[in-house]
């Protein structure tokens, strides 16, 4: 199966500049030699802590920032490197939902402008009646009443203003959406709401998810494949299911350790890692965890681990892969 979206060795680098000399200082390596691919119809979630550069590899895909090295392919289509006239046609294909619906959406335009906006910018309908039919459409498939057309955002709760994000970035019909933490800003019933629509919209329109988010129990429940990145490195990468029951690097068990257990009497062991996270300006020599990990020997230090199989094929022919010196993590 080709993939819709495919990202090949992607680098992002910030120039650090000020001080009392000019010039540059240095730089903040936000994304190091990040690879993915993700297929129609399914969802790849990336998932770290606050910082660690999820949502910078959101954005260079949508090439609303420059990367810096790699390749970015849509539907076989590479776009890190083609002229903007040329990105625009392409970006119907590709949408975003962001984290805050407040501050998406203009508080001057009534939802039917705002939903019709990208329709009309790409050419998809013309005149107001045909608009109008899309727009409705458009509605029912978020599940708003038509009647909403008229009203302006502000006069919505936080779920339904997301899902009047939603309902403008399905309007181009995309092959992509990429999700920025578009459930972190809202409570706990319209997070299931949200969630609960995407999917179902994934299985009616055959949609490819990136799922940026920090929610473990949310990416656990609705997403296919997970990414784990830290530092600006995916160190692990592997279906749903083997992730969250056998992790293969040391950061993955952490992280999953904290996730608190929907059984209250069940125990589980929490890790608790020390330490700060070393600054992505001079991040640390070969592997960039071994200053928190608990399993460090030499040759963590100085060679850099690459993403090696762990599994067999499983979920859309993906292997597990972590990039670990270890073959396996000792039990605990």
């Amino acid at each position: 199966m080709n993939p819709i979206l495919e990202v090949v060795s992607l680098k992002k680098y910030y120039p650090v500049r000020g001080g009392l000399l000019p010039g540059r200082r240095g730089f903040v390596q936000a994304v190091e030699d990040v690879s993915f691919t993700i297929a129609k119809g399914e969802t790849l979630s990336i998932v770290g802590e606050s910082g660690c550069g999820k949502s910078t590899v959101g954005r260079a895909v949508l090439r609303l920032t420059e990367p810096t090295e790699g390749q970015i392919l849509l539907d076989g289509w590479r776009i890190d490197k083609i002229p903007v006239p040329q990105l625009r046609k392409l970006r119907r294909h590709m949408q975003v939902v962001f984290q805050d619906p407040f501050s998406s959406l203009s508080p001057r335009m009534t939802v039917r402008d705002i939903i019709a906006e990208p329709l009309v910018n790409f050419g998809l309908a013309k005149g107001r009646a045909e608009i109008d039919d899309r727009v409705a459409g458009l509605l029912d498939k978020v599940r708003l009443p038509r009647d909403a057309m008229r009203r302006l955002a502000h006069e919505f709760s936080g779920g339904q203003r997301q899902r009047i994000c939603i309902a403008r970035a399905l309007a181009p019909s995309p092959a992509l959406i990429i999700c920025d933490e578009a459930v972190s800003a809202l409570d706990v019933s319209f997070k299931a709401q949200i969630v609960n629509l995407l999917t179902d919209l994934q299985d009616e329109l055959g949609l490819a998810l990136l799922f940026i988010s920090h929610d473990l129990a949310i990416v656990e429940h609705m997403t296919h494949r997970v990414a784990v990145m830290y530092l600006g490195s995916i160190v692990e990468i592997a279906d749903r299911r083997s992730l969250f029951s056998r992790p293969s690097h040391p950061y993955s068990r952490a992280l999953l350790s904290s996730v608190p257990a929907p059984d209250p009497t069940a125990s589980r062991r929490r890790i608790v890692l020390t330490g700060e996270v070393p600054s992505p300006i001079n991040p640390p020599s070969g592997c960039r965890f071994h200053t928190r990990c608990p399993y460090v020997f030499d040759r963590c230090r100085t060679e850099v681990p690459k993403l090696r199989a762990r599994t067999e094929a499983t979920y859309f022919g993906a292997t597990q892969l972590a990039a670990c010196h270890l073959d396996a993590l000792p039990a605990l």
